[in-house]
């Protein structure tokens, strides 16, 4: 048995000078002023169109990330209907064989500290678990038969790509403090990543504020 921290990975390069001047050119068709844009002008006028809410033209850019977590929070990233999704499937993937290392791996829970009873039951829960797979896999079972075992706490990975605009609504309803701990384990640090990177699109956005 295996216990890992969730995380994840943007899977594009993202030239943000790119970004900035491919939604410019797009956005200033809507108000036919192309004949001002300058070298600089990009990252002013994105701040203008999310600011007045025009993320319409955000839609005309993706990134796509790699997001390992639980499959509890899995369900939830789904949820977003405006994206492509990938993820790794438990109905072809035999965590028993020695391509997995022969055991399950599961997210820490962020909310129990090691050491703590509740950690130690879930810790617990978790190795009766994967006992119970590995057996039901040893009697012949299928991967997809011995999945009916498995629980929220799985680790799993996906891939998750959304254009802008996806990703802003993405970050305004998951890094809310009403949002699941978990979720927000992972919301929180991308979003900061993102902010790094095109801060004119996802620099307004505070968690603190975020709604629920």
């Amino acid at each position: 048995m295996k216990i890992i921290s969730p995380g994840f990975e943007l899977l594009d390069q993202i030239d943000a000078a790119s970004v900035l001047a491919s939604i410019e050119r797009i956005g200033r068709v809507c108000y036919k002023s192309e004949g001002r844009m300058t070298e600089g002008s990009a990252a002013k006028f994105v701040k203008m169109i999310v600011r007045r809410g025009h993320e319409s033209v955000l839609e005309h850019e993706k990134i796509s990330v790699r997001i390992t977590c639980d499959r509890g929070v899995s369900h939830e990233i789904v949820r977003h209907r405006l994206a492509s999704y990938s993820q790794e499937s438990t109905r072809y993937c035999n965590y028993a064989g020695d391509k997995f290392g022969n055991e399950l791996t599961f997210i820490r829970p962020v909310f129990w500290q090691e050491g703590s009873e509740a950690y130690a039951d879930w810790l617990k829960a978790m190795q009766a678990i994967e006992d119970t797979y590995n057996k039901m896999i040893a009697g012949g079972a299928t991967p997809e038969q011995a999945r009916c075992v498995l629980p929220n706490s799985l680790k799993t990975e996906i891939v998750a790509t959304m254009n802008l605009r996806a990703w802003r609504h993405f970050f305004a309803l998951r890094c809310s403090p009403q949002s699941h701990p978990q979720m927000r384990e992972i919301a929180i640090p991308l979003l900061r990543e993102m902010q790094e990177v095109l801060p004119a699109i996802f620099g307004d956005i505070m968690p603190e504020e975020c709604c629920a």
